[in-house]
């Protein structure tokens, strides 16, 4: 049995110079329990057989503990992965301005729920809500806290216990496991599908409301996958006339949602909010952190009346956006109001670079780091958007034994790059890193390239 009088106490330990330093930036309980614990580290390890540590490893052990304790676990990263809405990543960045809104607010107090001409409370309902009916022409609009409490929402304080018809095409599960009939199911709605996996027409929609009462129809729109071949679908325009005419409202899920046309940079159309509404859906929602360019948010827009009930839902509360969100929110629209938003949103900047402009920043970087090749590649969309749909970008390639060694390097760096492995080697594309990231990048490279 070794001998463990050699040990230190933790008041000796605590005297030592090392230690006396960690206080100011750790606080002294800290310091003492991690002092503690390799102690009891160093007791364990010496009754079996190992040999009994001195000072210096033990303040070492210390201080690991010490910096695993502090170290976050949501950290920022750069972004090279050519992925633009990543949702593995945090999806949309935001732009300069959402980041000095959500600052502005959270650094002191706001009017959140207070009326500042009328001096007494207020509701954070409104916010945003103005500039959503500007931007969309809908009556309303209601901001919670993701796109799922969004549908859940409206499911339940519009059709608990009430029949809603949905195509089978649309029984989507999106990433998380969230699954359009699980959400129906939580909400209490009565699933009633039609059609079938690949082909549904208008008389399927009619036969079910003519036949049984119906609350509510409902469209789920397929952002994360798409049905090619012996298809057929009636569109959101023919589905809405029809439950008009039975008094059904509709309301139509677009997943990510845009304000913008996609197809002006290159891809395909995705369904804009827009467009929604024009089709005569009574509700909308989508997504504020992906297309829309913003902070996590689901957003409904649609008539009055049936955001009213949502409003005054109970439900409505424990899935409400909070002060950040909506400051966030509120100045990624105004980029859309003053059509300044393939400047200003991230997002829709990285979607709309011309190629040449990538290919001249994969070109400095090699210049930089004297090594490498610039490629022909592809960005996609990412975040459950425009599936199978890319653009064209050019990549910083490097040659480097054992890639993935190589690509774990760099995401162990501080802060962590993420690239990606593409036919042997490391590939980086310079549409999905911020210009203010470029130099951070650069040196992540230069330093696992030693």
């Amino acid at each position: 049995m070794p001998d463990l009088r050699g040990l230190p106490s933790v008041d000796k330990l605590l005297r030592s110079r090392r230690a006396v330093a960690w206080l100011d930036d750790f606080g002294r309980p800290l310091v003492v329990q991690a002092l503690r614990d390799a102690l009891a580290d160093a007791r364990q390890n010496a009754r079996q057989g190992n040999s009994v540590p001195d000072e210096g490893a033990l303040l070492e052990a210390a201080q690991h503990k010490l910096l695993c304790w502090v170290a976050p676990t949501l950290r920022g990263v750069i972004n090279a992965s050519g992925v633009i809405v990543h949702t593995n990543l945090g999806r949309a960045p935001l732009s300069a301005e959402a980041l000095e809104a959500a600052r502005a607010v959270s650094t002191g107090y706001s009017n959140l729920e207070y009326d500042l001409e009328k001096g007494r409370r207020g509701s954070r309902l409104l916010h945003a809500e103005r500039l959503l009916t500007r931007l969309t022409g809908a009556e309303a609009a209601l901001v919670v806290n993701n796109n799922a409490a969004a549908v859940l929402l409206a499911l339940t304080a519009l059709a608990r216990r009430r029949r809603v018809v949905i195509a089978r095409s649309q029984l989507v599960e999106i990433g998380g496991g969230f699954r359009i009939p699980d959400v129906m199911k939580q909400s209490g709605a009565i699933l009633v599908e039609v059609g079938t996996t690949n082909r549904i027409h208008l008389h399927d929609y009619q036969q079910v409301i003519a036949a049984q009462p119906v609350k509510l129809v409902m469209r789920a729109h397929r952002s994360n996958f798409a049905i090619i071949g012996f298809t057929t679908e009636p569109t959101l325009a023919e589905i809405v006339r029809l439950a008009h005419a039975a008094k059904v409202p509709v309301l139509d899920d677009l997943g990510s949602g845009t304000l913008l046309d996609t197809a002006a940079y290159g891809l395909a159309h995705e369904p804009m909010v827009q467009e929604s509404l024009e089709a005569g859906a009574d509700l909308v929602c989508f997504s504020g952190d992906k297309l829309l360019g913003g902070p996590q948010a689901g957003i409904i827009v649609g008539r009055a009346d049936l955001l009213e009930k949502l409003k005054k839902h109970p439900l409505a509360r424990a899935v409400r956006a909070d002060k950040l969100a909506l400051a966030a929110l509120s100045a990624t629209l105004l980029h859309y109001l003053k059509d300044e938003a393939l400047e200003k949103i991230p997002v829709w900047r990285m979607i709309s670079a011309g190629v040449d402009a990538i290919g001249e920043r994969a070109r400095a970087w090699v210049a930089r780091l004297g090594r490498g090749e610039v490629l022909i590649g592809e960005s996609t969309v990412g975040g459950g958007s425009l599936p199978g749909e890319s653009l064209p970008t050019r990549l910083l390639a490097l040659d480097v034994p054992h890639v993935n060694r190589f690509l774990r390097r760099l995401r162990e760096s501080d802060p962590p790059v993420i690239g990606r492995a593409q036919d042997g080697k490391a590939v980086f594309d310079p549409r999905t890193v911020l210009s203010e990231q470029e130099d951070a990048l650069l040196r992540a490279l230069e330093h696992a390239l030693m």
